[in-house]
């Protein structure tokens, strides 16, 4: 009776094969990878301010005065320029951050700046303008912006100093 013995010979190795397979098989359903994470930090941006924006000296008298921004300075025909300049130049800002990197630049907008007297005598500044223009990119670890802008003068303009400020920013793109 060798029939009996053979069989569960047999029976021992489908149980195992069934084992094995299932095994197998549960192995199959989930995988497991690693992968990499990584960052890179950068230096923010800035922005500091360096030479004034400046008219220079105007005879009183209605028009504009435009300074360039390369500082060189128009004025309207009714208006008189005169031998006595003053000073006149663009308005320098420094920009610092990754080298590299692309920013955008934003100037002021119109009917928002005004020169002023000490009696609260003013003048709209319009029309901003920058060197680059809107958007750079960081060389060096800085750039230089230069910005030049219109003033708007009155035929009834009161002599005397006039002052105020302005915003520039800056911002990575």
């Amino acid at each position: 009776h060798s029939f009996p013995t053979r069989r569960s010979s047999d029976l021992l190795f489908v149980i195992g094969m069934i084992t094995g397979l299932s095994n197998n098989l549960m192995a199959q359903t989930t995988a497991t990878v690693s992968n990499n994470a990584s960052c890179t930090i950068i230096a923010p941006i800035g922005i500091t301010a360096g030479q004034d924006l400046k008219f220079g000296d105007i005879i009183k008298g209605a028009g504009n005065v435009t300074v360039a921004t390369n500082g060189d300075r128009t004025i309207t025909t009714a208006m008189k320029s005169g031998t006595q300049l003053g000073t006149i130049q663009a308005a320098a800002f420094t920009v610092s951050g990754e080298e590299g990197y692309n920013y955008a630049i934003t100037l002021p907008a119109n009917d928002v700046v005004t020169l002023t007297k000490t009696d609260a005598t003013a003048m709209a500044v319009n029309s901003f303008v920058s060197s680059p223009n809107a958007t750079s990119t960081i060389t060096s670890g800085t750039n230089t912006i230069l910005v030049g802008a219109t003033l708007t003068v009155a035929s009834d303009q009161l002599a005397g100093d006039y002052t105020g400020t302005f915003n520039v920013t800056v911002a990575y793109n």
